[in-house]
This record gives C-alpha cells, sequence and structure tokens, in this order.
C-alpha cells in the first residue's frame, strides 16, 4: 500500500472513518514525508524512514505536552513505527511571515512582537521542558558532546573549506578545533533540553501565537546554542539591534528559571554562534556543492557576510582558525562579486509576463538580454488550491521547489545571467533585461523572476528592477555599489 493509504488506514482506525481526501505537503529537508488528512478532525500524517527518530518525536511531543509547551500532539502511531498523526497546525510559519521584512530590511512592531514572543518561549522548552525529561529517549544522542561536535566540524572541513578550495595546514586547523570542543563542552548543559534546530522556519504561528516543531533532533545540552541557531540563521537577516531586543527578551525570561550571569553568557554565546555558522557552512556545501541544488548555495552569501562580521572582534583561543576563516571570507566574497566599472552603475530588468500578453518590450532600447520560457515546468495553476495564489506565494513556492524541476532550470539560468552580468560591469554597459514567461504569468514565471532577482542582487549586488507584470508590481532593489 501507499504512504497515503496507509496513513488514511490509521486515520480511519483512529476517527472510525476515512479521511475525506489526503493531500501530500511540499517536502521538507528531511526525509520525512507530510500528509494532511482532512476531515474531522483535519490532522498531519508523518511517514518517516528512521523509527528511532519517530519514537524520539513522539516522546518529546507527549512529555511537552504535558508539560502544556504549545506542541502538537501525537494521536496515533502505526504498530511498525513508520507513521504517525498529529495536530495540524496549519501552514504559516514565522519565517514566512517575515518574508517581506527580510526584502526590505523593515521589521515592524507586529513582526517583532511574533519574533519575542517565539525568543520568550525557549526558555520554557529548555528549562521546564527538560524537567521529568528522560534524555535516553533522544535521538541519535542523548546530549550535545565531543563527537556531535566533531561530525559537525569535519563535516565544515570537507563540505565547505575544502570544496572552496582554502588552503590550511589540517594539523593546525585540529588543534584549534580542539580548543573549540572543551570551550563548548565547558558550557554548563547539564539540565537543559537544547532544541537543536530553533530557527524561524520550525516555529508555526496559529492564531498569532507561536508553536513549535522539528524538535526530534534535540537533546541534552546547552542553552546558548539555540539562541545562536535563531538570532543568527543565515536567511533571517534580523539587524544587530534586533538581535539584541531579541536576547533581551530571552535572557529575561530565561531568569525566570535560573540565576543568569548576562556577561559569561554573551561570552559563551559568541563561541556558539561561530559553531552554528561553521555548522550551516557545512550542511549548505554538502547540499549545493555536492548535490548540486542551487537554493542552498543561494544561502551561502549570507552565512559568509555574518561570519566575516563576527570575526571582526577575533578569537584569541582560535588563532590559526581566525586567519583560515578571515582568508576564506574575503576569497569568496571576491570571487562572487564584481564592481562596475568607472562609477557606471548597471540595472538589471527582470520581468515576469504571460505569453497570453505578449513579450516584455526593452523600454531602455538597449535590446541585450534573455527571454526564458518556464512552461516546461510542472505548473502549480492545474490545481484548485494554488489558483488563488501567486510564485511569491509560500504554498507555490513549496510547490515548485519540491518538484525538483525548478531547481535545475534556475541552475542554467543562473549561469547565463552571471556570465552576462560579469560582462555587462567589467565592460560598463548600463542595462540588461531577463524575463521570464508562462502561461498565466502567475505561479512559474513570478517565482523564477523573483528567486533571479534575488541571486544576482545577492551575488554582483547590482541594481535591479524586479516587475510582476500580470501583478503590475513593480519593486526596486538598489545597488549595492553606488552611494
Amino acid at each position: 500500500m501507499m504512504e497515503k493509504d496507509l496513513l488514511d488506514t490509521l486515520y480511519r482506525k483512529l476517527t472510525g472513518k476515512h479521511a475525506d481526501a489526503v493531500e501530500k505537503l511540499p517536502a521538507s529537508g528531511s526525509n520525512r514525508h507530510y500528509y494532511r488528512l482532512y476531515g474531522s478532525p483535519t490532522l498531519i500524517g508523518v511517514a518517516g524512514e528512521s523509527v528511532d527518530e519517530n519514537k524520539a518525536f513522539c516522546y518529546l511531543s507527549a512529555h511537552f505536552h504535558r508539560k502544556g509547551l504549545p506542541v502538537p500532539q501525537v494521536l496515533a502511531v502505526s504498530d511498525d513505527g513508520q507513521l504517525y498523526l498529529q495536530d495540524d497546525l496549519g501552514d504559516t510559519t514565522l519565517f514566512d511571515t517575515l518574508r517581506q521584512a527580510r526584502e526590505t530590511g523593515i521589521f515592524t512592531e507586529a513582526d517583532r512582537t511574533s519574533l519575542r514572543h517565539a525568543m520568550s518561549l525557549l526558555p520554557d522548552v529548555q528549562c521546564a521542558g527538560a524537567e521529568g525529561l528522560d534524555f535516553s529517549q533522544c535521538y541519535p544522542l542523548a546530549a550535545f558532546d565531543r563527537r556531535s561536535i566533531c561530525w559537525d566540524l569535519n563535516y565544515f572541513k570537507y563540505c565547505f573549506l575544502k570544496a572552496t578550495g582554502t588552503d590550511f595546514r589540517e594539523d593546525k586547523l585540529e588543534d584549534d578545533f580542539d580548543r573549540m570542543q572543551h570551550m563548548l563542552l565547558a558550557t554548563n548543559g547539564s539540565d537543559t533540553f537544547m532544541y537543536r534546530d530553533f530557527q524561524s522556519r520550525n516555529v508555526m504561528l496559529r492564531d498569532g501565537k507561536p508553536w513549535l516543531i522539528d524538535f526530534q533532533g534535540g537533546r541534552r545540552g546547552p542553552c546558548q546554542y539555540d539562541v545562536a541557531s535563531f538570532l543568527w540563521q543565515a536567511k533571517a537577516r534580523y539587524p544587530d539591534e534586533l538581535k539584541e531586543e531579541l536576547l533581551q527578551a530571552y535572557l529575561e525570561r530565561l531568569a525566570c528559571y535560573r540565576n543568569v550571569d548576562k556577561d559569561g553568557f554573551r561570552h559563551s554565546l559568541r563561541h556558539f554562534i561561530l559553531f552554528r555558522l561553521l555548522q550551516v557552512l557545512g550542511g549548505y556545501g554538502f547540499r549545493g556543492y555536492f548535490e548540486r541544488k542551487p537554493h542552498f548555495l543561494e544561502s551561502i552569501p549570507h552565512a559568509i557576510t555574518s561570519l566575516k562580521k563576527l570575526l571582526e572582534q577575533p578569537f584569541g583561543e582560535y588563532p590559526y582558525l581566525n586567519g583560515v576563516l578571515a582568508r576564506m571570507c574575503d576569497d569568496y566574497l571576491a570571487g562572487h562579486a564584481a564592481t562596475p566599472r568607472d562609477g557606471q552603475e548597471l540595472t538589471v530588468r527582470i520581468t515576469s509576463f504571460s505569453y497570453k500578453k505578449g513579450i516584455p518590450e526593452d523600454p531602455t532600447g538597449n535590446g541585450g538580454g534573455f527571454v526564458f520560457d518556464c512552461r516546461a515546468m510542472h505548473n502549480p495553476g492545474r490545481y484548485e488550491r494554488y489558483k488563488t495564489l501567486t510564485g511569491l506565494d509560500a504554498p507555490v513556492i513549496a510547490f515548485l521547489k519540491e518538484q525538483g524541476e525548478m531547481d535545475a532550470f534556475l541552475q542554467h539560468v543562473y549561469a547565463l545571467a552571471d556570465a552576462s552580468v560579469g560582462k555587462y560591469l567589467q565592460r560598463g554597459f548600463s542595462s540588461l533585461m531577463l524575463s521570464f514567461g508562462c502561461t498565466g504569468g502567475q505561479h512559474r514565471s513570478v517565482f523564477a523572476a523573483q528567486q533571479t532577482a534575488q541571486h544576482l542582487h545577492e551575488k554582483f549586488g547590482v541594481r535591479i528592477i524586479l516587475e510582476h507584470r500580470e501583478q503590475q508590481l513593480t519593486t526596486t532593489w538598489e545597488s549595492k555599489h553606488m552611494p
């Protein structure tokens, strides 16, 4: 039987009736598959390949639920442990709601309130959630330990540092890695639950309140790890003053559970920020350089920028690592950015459109650029639930990324666009046009245009005029090079 049929059988066993419909949801970064089972009640079905990981989630969910923490309750588990049903928290993540803030750099008071609520909830999970918790039920490890630190640092070394061609002496690097292990393990985490993947993508908003998901990798460990994970999430783009505001909200709530040495906390937090950035770069390197998934490569500049800023105050404990990372950041940024020649500003005009209404004209008269046909991609517009949405909406974005076709398509687009932008900058040209068309100009073309605009602005810093013609929506991203 197929997964959806097995989940429907589990649903009937729980409720006494079949679900009205079973819909597969967009894939996440894990190997678990998610389904929505419509009915009374509507539930989320999960199919996970790792029975031990499933058991960890189900145990933690039940424990946290008893503690009154906002987590989905597991309502039924299959006999073989590979399937389970849980509460449906909806489709809105905190990350989704902050999309406009990330693009504009303007975090509204509503955005800040949601973030403060999430950060204030974290100590409840870490401290109250740890009370009575059987950490032996955690997966794959019961505690944050030397072995897990080694795994992550080696992941960075082999999947990012070597992949980018950075030169280093392995013995000296390992000496500093050893020092980092001692520093991280010296931070007390004996009585707290370390969420491990606490980030805005794993915070669902339900009636405006935060609910927590994807905590199955949690274990005993230091509080600082989760703070670093959330506030220095590569794509979050929180301004420094907002990070400070959220850190204060966290520390105030943590003080309800224990005495807090704020200076000591901040000192150790810097080391966890460094460790977390190396960890995510290792993940991006593997997914991007080895598995060749473009959207992971797009996250690298954010992490590199954060790392370079962190290293403005060097870590005295890791003298050799400091030098390697500084050189790596400089080499990466130099190789992935170009500067306009002689002060000439290049504007890249990117347009999404419907072929039914014709290909856009170039208003500059330059005539240079590309028209990309997106109609070969799987069309979300064929499905009722997506018809009123566009390629800017999270469900459509998830649909297009899940199919995999758009990632491969954009990889070729980026190769052509990058080559042209680089040459145009070198030659002092002022205008380049990229157009993306699909049947209705609503889903595929909008998504492709938006992704390409973000890619070019992040990589080259050029001025972008992004127009979604059929939505009558135009956005200008100013050059990072011009005053």
